[in-house]
């Protein structure tokens, strides 16, 4: 059985929102779940309700979040905990490269300014008892040494960051896009490991490229987690897969199903048109005979029921003999 390891779903911009880390709960109690990468400015001038909202059943879930101003970094965290979410840890985002978080100073870039985290964890610490975590790359353009993340990563420590989740590739600013950049430079594992080696007090999850049990395992040996992202939402019965690490008997795909559609009654109730939420659900039945018709079924509607989703469902789960 997993004791003092950790397995967390990643955060992804337009992937990872309440509606997906809901569905993602129903496979596993013990996953760690982020939001989305909200910015500081969404929270403090525009709908903070709105951004920060999370469905009852999600914890634990971190909030990540994106900014370069320390103050500004305190009073985000300020807000939320007024709001009482109950997210359960803040975490830092110092790895996405894109152009547009690149503009306002947020994101990868920020591993060249490793003072600037180190005062954003110090600030952020100061209006919560919840912890900091940072997740970054291994380096970003030509600083990609492992000296030069080991030095940001004693900065950032030597602030009171605790938990360290690498991106075992690098970052390259100019040139890749994001997709680009989760896929050209190549996984630089040993370099993770040597991190946890130099640094053994802290908490070091890994991230990239792990897309099936065995990789998770093989990871755990090394590392003190494993952070998995798309793999989690093509595929999410990884998620239920990974129960055994714990000991424990995944849940059936019909006992999941059903828990959905108990879900997606609320959300119809609330009002919520559910055809804009089930891109969410289209891989609940990747691998199983039927699952492109589910797919084909929740595509391109501009309006579904909960019972059409039941009887696709049902149909998929009938031919595999559930």
């Amino acid at each position: 059985m997993m004791t003092n390891k950790r397995i967390s779903l990643a955060p992804m911009i337009d992937y990872t929102t309440m509606d997906f880390r809901a569905f993602a709960r129903l496979f596993n109690p013990n996953i760690h779940l982020y939001t989305e990468m909200i910015s500081t400015s969404a929270i403090l001038k525009g709908d903070a309700k709105h951004h920060l909202r999370c469905h009852p059943t999600e914890s634990p879930v971190v909030l990540q979040l994106g900014g370069s101003n320390p103050d500004e970094m305190a009073k985000a965290v300020r807000v939320t905990e007024a709001l009482g979410f109950g997210y359960c840890e803040y975490n830092i985002n110092v790895g996405c490269p894109s152009d547009r978080v690149q503009h306002n100073k947020i994101g990868a870039c920020l591993m060249a300014e490793p003072q600037i985290v180190a005062d954003m964890v110090r600030a952020m610490k100061n209006e919560t008892d919840k912890p900091i975590t940072v997740k970054h790359r291994i380096g970003i353009d030509d600083c990609d040494s492992y000296e030069f993340m080991r030095d940001f990563v004693q900065t950032v420590a030597e602030a009171g960051c605790t938990h360290f989740i690498t991106h075992a590739r690098i970052a390259w600013l100019q040139g890749l896009s994001p997709k680009q950049n989760r896929e050209i430079p190549p996984l630089r594992y040993e370099e993770v490991y040597r991190l946890k080696q130099d640094f053994p007090d802290l908490t070091i999850e890994i991230n990239g490229g792990i897309s099936h049990l065995d990789d998770i395992k093989t990871q755990l040996a090394k590392v003190d987690g494993v952070m998995i992202g798309r793999a989690f939402y093509h595929n999410p019965y990884l998620m239920a897969e990974c129960h055994l690490l714990w000991g424990s008997q995944p849940p059936s795909h019909r006992q999941i199903f059903e828990n959905l559609i108990s879900y997606l009654k609320k959300r119809a109730d609330e009002g919520v048109n559910l055809a804009v939420l089930t891109r969410h659900y289209l891989g609940l039945f990747q691998g199983m005979a039927g699952a492109r018709r589910w797919r084909q079924d929740l595509s391109g509607k501009s309006v579904l029921t909960v019972d059409e989703i039941y009887q696709s469902g049902d149909r998929v789960l009938s031919q595999n003999g559930q």
